[in-house]
């Protein structure tokens, strides 16, 4: 007897734990929800869109939905068109892997400005989400800040000053790009309280800056240090030697070779937005590092800007039926185990940590969990009673085929090198599923 199981999700961390149960000794029936027509989450919303080659594990995610023992269920919202107690019924197992979409608060007086944004919306605008599709950023302003310098402000960064020459083999989303390109922004600032030695971007990312077309970067090298200090692991001795580096070779570099300029500004936090209403300028602290950590120095300037962008976490949405920790933003779970026979797996279980390979690791001990508990199954009635109840409420199922054709519906208007031309909203993807069977007919 097969083991049903359904995944919600259909992220990095759901494809996952769903490859580990299949992988297993044990015969497994997935199911894997999804509430928009599209799979893939933080692949398709999340990698920038000049990073094409990240995106490739979405072929193994493929090949997961082309098993036999696997169903997609996209546009199907659970707590909208099926709840967590009628999962539960259906299902032997049920593993939440919704990920974490939501920006953490940033906690700032003045967050509330106009022009004030978390980089979960501001990335999810320009990869086309079509919870994001409509965010409409204003980015009539010379200057732009971005809080942090992780990877994920490093793609903010990037995307606000490539060209459109460079940006032309991207999905960057159509409304995003003519936003963008329009933007008179000449400097970009991306802000960090702590020092170079602390920043969390890789070198390959952090080099890129350095090669953009029309974008200088500057570091002022009175913060570089000489070396890397504490306790640490030699590999990541390694990665923040080889950051150092590339900053040292930053701040030699001239504000007036290009016209626009992208600054590094480490040792500084912001206090305070500034503005009318709309975000003029922040505020921001000087500090020390003192034993890794950053100290207040009481000393104060300002960066004049029109746009601001947070890159300084995400957190997970509640799942309607399950429980959640809103002060940590995920589901509360012991090693993945959330109530009987109802799991969980990537962000929404342990937090937005760790880079995309990481949920691979999580899904494997959650599935891992899943068959400890339960085995061979407790014989539910699986997708079967799914599509039933789905049946009864007329719920519109988007199915991997389906999936299939609106992504060559994408790949066919894509222009020029670009990879594809992505459906920005739920009614252009069902519409071409629509437009699919008036033809057949």
């Amino acid at each position: 007897m097969s083991l049903k199981v359904a995944i919600v999700g259909a992220g990095p961390a759901g494809f996952y734990t769903a490859d580990a149960l299949l992988k297993s000794e044990s015969e497994c029936e997935i199911d894997i929800i999804e509430r928009l027509p599209c799979p893939y989450g933080l692949i398709r919303f999340g990698v920038a869109p000049d990073h094409e080659k990240t995106r490739n594990v979405s072929r193994a995610f493929a090949r997961t939905l082309e098993n036999p023992a696997v169903r997609y269920f996209g546009n199907v919202e659970v707590g909208r068109d099926i709840s967590i107690e009628e999962l539960q019924d259906a299902y032997d197992a049920v593993v939440l892997t919704v990920g974490a979409g939501r920006d953490r608060p940033l906690g700032l007086k003045g967050d509330d400005k106009a022009g004030v944004y978390g980089s979960a919306s501001f990335v999810n605008w320009y990869n086309g989400h079509p919870d994001a599709v409509d965010l409409a950023p204003d980015l009539s302003t010379p200057a732009a800040l971005v809080i942090g310098v992780g990877n994920v402000a490093i793609d903010v960064a990037r995307v606000l000053l490539k060209t459109p020459e460079e940006m032309a083999a991207t999905d960057l989303a159509g409304h995003a790009a003519q936003a963008i390109h329009a933007a008179p922004i000449k400097d970009v600032y991306m802000v960090a309280r702590r020092g170079p030695s602390e920043a969390k971007f890789t070198n390959v990312e952090l080099r890129e800056m350095g090669e953009l077309a029309e974008a200088v970067p500057q570091v002022d090298a009175s913060v570089i240090p000489d070396e890397v200090e504490g306790d640490m692991s030699d590999r990541d001795r390694r990665v923040r030697e080889k950051n150092l580096g590339t900053l040292r070779e930053f701040a030699v570099r001239e504000a007036g070779e290009k016209p626009k300029r992208v600054h590094f500004v480490f040792c500084a936090q912001p206090t305070e937005i500034l503005g009318d209403g709309r975000v003029a300028a922040v505020r921001l602290e000087r500090t020390r590092m003192e034993q890794g950590r950053p100290v207040a120095t009481g000393e104060f300037f300002e960066v004049p800007c029109g746009l601001v962008v947070a890159a300084t976490g995400y957190r997970s949405d509640p799942v309607p039926g399950a429980p959640f920790d809103d002060e940590r933003g995920i589901i509360p779970n012991d090693d993945g185990r959330v109530a009987e026979r109802l799991y969980t797996a990537g962000w929404v279980k342990r937090g937005p940590s760790g880079v995309i390979g990481t949920n691979k690791i999580d899904g494997q001990a959650t599935a891992k969990i899943v068959l400890e508990d339960l085995g061979a199954g407790a014989g539910r009635p699986g997708r079967a009673q799914l599509l039933s109840v789905l049946d009864g409420r007329n719920v519109r199922i988007v199915n991997y085929a389906d999936w299939q054709r609106i992504q060559a519906a994408e790949e066919a208007a894509a222009s020029g090198d670009a990879p594809r031309a992505k459906f920005c909203n739920v009614s252009e993807m069902l519409a071409v599923l629509d437009s699919d069977s008036a033809a057949a007919e």
